[in-house]
């Protein structure tokens, strides 16, 4: 189609069809549900990105000659995803006319039995497992049945090329599967990915409505704390909601792993990896080998701590850099200290079992530190180069520093989940998936081959940033990840599924589409590139089924109206924020028509806390750093509409009266998600102690604080995890959030 764009120019068709096969849309729906066309310019820039010619018209007619026959030019599809229960077919390419057998070799399994005359497998020889032990590798190979599917055969590349159809049985176990083909003498190989139909609710969650608080944790200081919340905050925090208010989750900003060296990239959001760790969030004096350390070392570790743990009741912004400085001094004092063989065991077992993606995250970090601040030499910027190969074995002990604190922060987290548990919370820690990671960070170093160039990921305009978003984060490139076998994205996924009970996925949407913003433009000049949701969402439920955890998205923003419809289909919970969910007539939604799969919460962290929220702070706030585009005054009043339809609807209810004062808003407005069927509630730690000041201003920087702002009350005063249950205000919204349970989730 030919169609106006916002700039004034034209599409031309064909750009516009090469554009649809490649899946960049040529236009959206905003949040005003306007119909918005992209402009050329921007399709031109993120075909390219995809490594799509399409500058000129020669350009783009050649692009599209090869788009038509790619399929046909390999045997096997790169990687094929399935539900379990399904039965598939599968194009295999051949020399036309040519014999061609199929079959399956599925996810190979390690047991220390002998195989009996009577299994059917092939067994190949002793594989050393990861204690050193031998077990036995066991090899299914399951026979394909080709369909009776003509395809007319196709000339491509000056070779004629005919298609046979093979059927994938239905009784495939779920697992990650080898699809085998071979024809006269060629074989090829592609990854094979049953999932599950459905990831379901765990029993223990599902049976009635369960509540707990979602928490900053770098915000959550104790007085032992080195200046901001860590992993023993996290285990005291969980283990004091359990026992003392009866939660039954601790929800958490993403734990993702952070720059070695200062300055710090204080969003939690903007991570340089997502698979690993901030080793921040480390409790020097809960590492084992801490207790063993000599007179002197241990000096060394209490006056690196000293200093920084003062600023614990410290109410200014928290200062990543000097605790980072001060935590990592007195780590390599401990990381040096003997390890009993059990413990050196233990370690050496979490490498082998982390593989590659460990060593690779663990070199960048050694390279980081030694350029210090120095610019990433062009020879280090492939992992497998000769030049990283060399560096990486003159720092070998930094990689081993920088693999210690990943096992150090695992063992940890690991803990913190289980005094959750034991306290009594069904759920545990609940943990957070960022959308994406630094486009200088150790992600887009090591997965560099899948990742998008010279683009970034962010979000059109809406009500709430006029300007649109940019996240300053490269998208995964949708083919090259399929090519690979989507193994980068299993691989993240296993690791940051470790130790939780749920996991929430940020902007769950991008695994449908996302925002690509052409580098140095504006954020709202952007277009939406689709994904393979069949694969990322069945690979997120099979990957979250074996380690027994629950899913989250955060399904919020523009999105198509049968996402929503989806995910719930697959097992996937949603959300539902009270102060975004109005009817048509812009009323507040009443609590029986909220979604059941979904985790309900009043506000989010990208808004000021209730209270500051609806006092209309929001507005001021984007009014004094310029991000309007609307008038304030307009924007004030429709805040002041927003309350008072709010506090109708809650009166109604009979949860507060007219006129309610600060606290009762707030309680009334957390006894409103109370009586939806939806299975989980989250209570923002900032509303239950009076907090006012936001966490996080989008479309900000250096503007303000973000990331920063440590716990406090409604007059500004630090609230210490110590005291947390000594504050009135909180102790009167659990006896709210532990009333009478409504009935159980559906």
């Amino acid at each position: 189609m030919t169609g106006s764009t916002g700039d004034g120019s034209t599409v031309p068709p064909e750009l516009a069809e090469l554009a649809s096969a490649h899946g960049v849309q040529c236009e959206y729906t905003d949040h005003d549900g306007v119909l918005q066309q992209v402009s050329a310019s921007t399709l031109v820039a993120v075909l390219e990105a995809l490594g799509v010619q399409s500058s000129t018209p020669g350009a783009v007619a050649a692009s599209l000659d090869r788009v038509r026959d790619d399929e046909w030019r390999a045997m096997l599809p790169p990687v094929v995803v399935t539900r379990e229960g399904t039965e598939v077919q599968i194009p295999v390419h051949v020399a036309d006319g040519a014999d061609v057998t199929a079959w399956v070799e599925l996810e190979q399994t390690e047991t220390p039995a002998v195989p009996t005359s009577a299994t059917p497998w092939r067994v190949s020889a002793p594989q050393p497992t990861a204690t050193g032990s031998f077990a036995v590798v066991r090899r299914t190979r399951v026979p394909l049945r080709q369909a009776d599917v003509y395809a007319e055969p196709r000339t491509v590349d000056s070779r004629k090329v005919g298609r046979a159809t093979f059927t994938l049985p239905d009784s495939l176990p779920l697992g990650w599967h080898t699809l085998h083909a071979e024809s006269g003498g060629q074989t090829a190989q592609a990854t094979l990915v049953v999932t599950p139909e459905r990831l379901e609710l765990r029993k223990k969650i599902a049976r009635k409505q369960a509540w707990g608080f979602m928490v900053q944790l770098y915000s959550v200081r104790s007085r032992d704390s080195w200046g901001m919340g860590d992993l023993a905050d996290l285990g005291d925090l969980a283990w004091q909601t359990a026992h003392n208010g009866g939660a039954d989750f601790v929800a958490i900003n993403p734990l993702h792993g952070t720059e070695p060296v200062s300055p710090l990239t204080p969003s939690p959001y903007l991570p340089t990896s997502r698979r690993f760790m901030s080793p921040l969030y480390i409790r020097v004096e809960d590492i084992r080998e801490t207790a063993y350390l000599s007179a002197a070392d241990r000096s060394l570790v209490e006056w690196a701590a000293e200093p920084v743990r003062e600023l614990s009741e410290d109410s200014g912004p928290i200062d990543r850099d000097a605790i980072w400085e001060a935590k990592k001094a007195a780590l390599e004092v401990v990381y040096t200290a003997p390890r009993s063989a059990a413990r050196q065991t233990a370690f050496d077992e979490f490498v082998l079992a982390q593989g590659r993606g460990l060593v690779d995250f663990a070199t960048w970090c050694a390279i980081k530190e030694h350029l210090d601040g120095r610019d990433w030499p062009r020879e280090l910027a492939d992992p497998g180069s000769s030049g990283v190969t060399t560096l990486r074995s003159a720092l070998s002990d930094r990689v081993q520093f920088y693999c210690w604190l990943q096992w150090v922060a695992d063992e940890q987290l690991r803990a913190a989940h289980r005094a959750g548990l034991d306290a009594g919370m069904r759920v545990g820690v609940l943990k957070d998936l960022a959308v994406g990671s630094s486009p200088d960070g150790a992600d887009a170093w090591a997965d560099s081959g899948v990742l998008a160039q010279g683009v970034s990921v962010g979000a059109p305009p809406d009500m709430y940033n006029q300007q649109g978003q940019n996240w300053s984060q490269p998208p995964w490139h949708p083919r090259a990840l399929a090519k690979v076998g989507y193994a980068p994205y299993r691989e993240m996924l296993r690791t940051v599924l470790r130790h939780c009970g749920a996991l929430r996925v940020d902007h769950v949407l991008g695994l449908f589409r996302l925002w690509w913003i052409p580098g140095g433009a504006r954020a709202s000049a952007g277009a939406y590139v689709t994904y393979d949701h069949e694969a990322l969402i069945g690979i997120l439920c099979l990957e979250a089924q074996r380690a027994g955890v629950a899913v989250i998205g955060e399904d919020l923003g523009t999105f198509e109206p049968w996402i929503r419809d989806y995910l719930a289909e697959r097992g996937i919970l949603g959300t539902s924020v009270l102060l975004f969910e109005r009817d048509d007539a812009g009323a507040p939604v009443e609590p029986e028509a909220y979604r059941s799969a979904a985790l309900a919460t009043v506000t989010t962290h990208d808004l000021p806390p209730t209270a500051g929220y609806l006092a209309g702070e929001h507005v001021d706030l984007r009014e004094r750093l310029g991000l309007l585009t609307e008038d304030a005054t307009i924007l004030r009043g429709r805040a002041r509409a927003e309350r008072e339809s709010l506090v109708e609807a809650l009166s109604r209810r009979g949860l507060t009266t007219f006129a309610p004062s600060e606290r009762e808003l707030v309680e009334g407005l957390h006894r409103y998600l109370k009586d939806t069927p939806s299975a989980l509630v989250g209570v923002y730690l900032t509303d239950a102690v009076g907090e006012r000041r936001a966490q996080n201003q989008p479309g900000t920087d250096t503007e303000y604080p973000n990331w920063k702002v440590p716990l406090a009350d409604s007059a500004g005063s630090v609230v210490l995890l110590e005291d947390l249950f000594s504050n009135a205000r909180l102790r009167s919204l659990v006896t709210v959030m532990n009333e009478e349970d409504p009935e159980p989730a559906k």
